[in-house]
C-alpha cells in the first residue's frame, strides 16, 4: 500500500473522542461548582439553624450544648464557666437583646474579611431574628462548629 493509497481522513472518531473528554469534564465540574456555590457551608449553617430552632423551642439546654459543640455539657459543666448557662439564658432569652425568639432565617454564610487574618478558622453565618432589619451575626468554627458572636457586623445585600 502506497502513501497515495492512504483511507479518506474521517473526523467523526476525533468529534466523538472530543465530546467524551467535554461530557467527562462537566460531570466532574458541574458537581463541584454547585457544592461550592450552594453545599459548601451547610455545616455550619445547619448548626446555627439548629441552635435557633432549640431556642425558639425554649429549650436552653440544648442551644447550650449546640452552642458550645458539646451534647453532653452538663457531664462537665465547669468546663463551661466563662460563659455559664445563666448568662447564656440571660442573653438568649426573653429579656436578651432579641426578646423572645419566635422565627428567624439564614441570610447568607459568609467568610470573613481577609486583612489581618492568616486562615480562616470560621465563617460568620449572618441570621434575621424576629424579621428585624438588622441581621444577627453568628461566629461559627468550621473544625468544633461551635457558634459565639461574630466580631463583625457584617450584612449580605446593601441597605435599602
Amino acid at each position: 500500500m502506497g502513501l497515495m493509497d492512504a483511507k479518506e481522513y474521517d473526523p467523526r472518531p476525533a468529534r466523538r473522542r472530543l465530546r467524551l473528554i467535554l461530557a467527562a469534564a462537566a460531570i466532574v465540574v458541574i458537581p463541584l461548582l454547585v457544592w461550592f456555590f450552594f453545599f459548601r457551608f451547610w455545616p455550619e449553617k445547619h448548626a446555627v439553624n439548629k441552635f435557633l430552632e432549640a431556642i425558639e423551642r425554649q429549650d436552653f439546654d440544648s442551644a447550650y450544648g449546640i452552642y458550645n459543640a458539646d451534647p453532653d455539657w452538663k457531664q462537665h459543666a465547669q468546663k463551661y464557666n466563662q460563659y455559664p448557662l445563666s448568662q447564656f439564658k440571660l442573653d438568649w432569652g426573653p429579656s436578651g437583646d432579641y426578646g423572645q425568639i419566635t422565627k428567624h432565617s439564614i441570610d447568607c454564610v459568609l467568610e470573613p474579611p481577609k486583612k489581618g487574618f492568616q486562615s480562616s478558622s470560621g465563617v460568620i453565618v449572618v441570621v434575621i431574628v424576629n424579621g428585624r432589619t438588622e441581621p444577627a451575626s453568628l461566629w461559627v468554627e468550621k473544625a468544633s462548629k461551635t457558634i459565639t458572636q461574630s466580631p463583625y457586623e457584617v450584612q449580605c445585600h446593601p441597605p435599602r
